[in-house]
């Protein structure tokens, strides 16, 4: 296979916000925090060839990537978020990636391996980077143009949609929230070229529809909204920090209102389930946070019970956010919004769909926590198959703990 040489990362702010977020909480609060990820493609045997044959490009750039700085005006861009704190932009000012935390190698089946161990300041701010390297180097090979053309014309059906939506909620009462969508597709995206394409033209078509992005660097060029919390990665590190694994979700919660203090109030449910997070997601968590993030499961079932755990609460649903992040395209997005719209106001986050529509199939890859501090951490979704541990001990342990049950089989 030709290898590719010419860097595909050319910005650090290349990624997603809630990277820097959950990278400023950990330097404040815990810069000693040690951390171990692991990749996997969840779809291996649907590739069209193996990823391991992607190794020696993937290498490559991967010693650009390291090479990286952040740039002045960059640097001026983040500190204009009220939520960046000036010493983390001072941080990031001498920021460098350092090559030797990260390790690409083939298994015995032949297949790609990336392992990324270091400290957590460092090792957490790699996953974006690395799946959009890989899905780019992967992509780059089975691209021509009837890929592009094919990719235009789904896209141009997105815009037409985006139309009708607006026309549709051109019609809504003023008590009727919006339709909201923003783009999540940096980790699953076809190139870098074509997501900037992507965000720009819906942008374009619809502003008051797709009005944010979780990539920095594209919410910056196109004057968008930046959009991203937390992920996984920042609640499942508690499991492994000093406090005891039952309250590890409300130490997470806390930490995250101590360094943000009422912004980025979204919290993701689902790393040990939503049952289980409601049981910690009490009265003061409720009105501290503005809304919760769906990320696996059925949504309707979901935001059906974060509805009723409002309500428990006393608190008026309809001053709280649902955003929904799994899976979604603008469809599933818009019959989600009509369903929940009248009870609670509604966010979208989508990103294959968005960023790689190209009559392809995409690989599905992921970058997981999956140790800190010498602990084995995981999570445990509503979806089956999400979860990425290797050893079952611990994720017995997790789920008796915190009352999980057994998938079914």
């Amino acid at each position: 296979m030709t290898v590719t040489y010419a860097p595909i990362i050319t910005s650090l702010l290349d990624n997603d916000l809630y990277k820097f977020t959950m990278l400023q909480a950990m330097l404040h609060q815990f810069p000693q925090t040690h951390g171990v990820y692991r990749f996997r493609c969840r779809n291996n045997k649907d590739t069209a060839y193996p990823l391991a044959d992607i190794k020696e490009s993937l290498e490559h750039q991967l010693d650009s990537l390291c090479e990286l700085r952040f740039l002045e005006d960059e640097l001026e861009y983040l500190r204009g978020l009220r939520f960046m704190r000036s010493d983390f932009v001072d941080y990031l000012e001498l920021f460098k990636l350092k090559r030797r935390f990260i390790t690409v190698s083939t298994d015995d089946k032949g297949r790609l391996c990336i392992d990324i161990e270091g400290p957590m300041i460092q090792a957490m701010f790699f996953e974006v980077f690395v799946l959009a390297i890989v899905n780019e180097l992967y992509f780059n090979a089975l691209s021509d143009p009837s890929v592009l053309e094919e990719g235009q014309r789904r896209l141009d059906e997105k815009v037409t949609l985006l139309h009708h939506y607006a026309e549709e909620q051109a019609t809504y009462g003023h008590d009727i929230p919006p339709f909201i969508v923003a783009d999540f597709g940096t980790r699953r995206r076809f190139s870098k070229d074509w997501q900037a394409h992507v965000v720009e033209t819906l942008h374009n078509a619809e502003p008051k529809i797709v009005s944010g992005t979780s990539n920095v660097y594209l919410a910056k060029k196109l004057g968008m909204t930046p959009i991203g919390t937390m992920a996984h990665e920042f609640m499942q590190a508690f499991q492994a920090l000093d406090v005891r694994l039952r309250d590890s979700q409300k130490a997470a919660l806390e930490a995250w209102v101590h360094e943000y203090r009422g912004d980025l109030g979204i919290a993701l449910t689902d790393v040990v389930g939503m049952d289980a997070f409601l049981r910690d997601f009490d009265l003061y968590f409720a009105k501290l946070f503005d809304g919760l993030r769906h990320d696996s499961g059925d949504p309707y079932l979901w935001g059906d019970k974060a509805i009723a755990h409002y309500k428990k609460l006393k608190i008026d649903p309809r001053s709280k956010i649902l955003t929904f992040s799994d899976g979604l395209d603008l469809n599933k997005a818009w019959d989600l919004h009509q369903y929940f719209k009248a009870q609670i106001k509604t966010s979208f986050g989508i990103g294959t769909n968005l960023t790689n529509d190209m009559g392809i199939t995409p690989i599905n890859i992921v970058l997981k926590l999956v140790e800190c501090n010498g602990q084995p951490v995981a999570k445990l979704s509503d979806s089956p198959g999400k979860t990425m541990i290797n050893n079952d001990t611990y994720l017995a342990y997790l789920r008796q703990v915190f009352e999980v049950d057994e998938p079914e089989s």
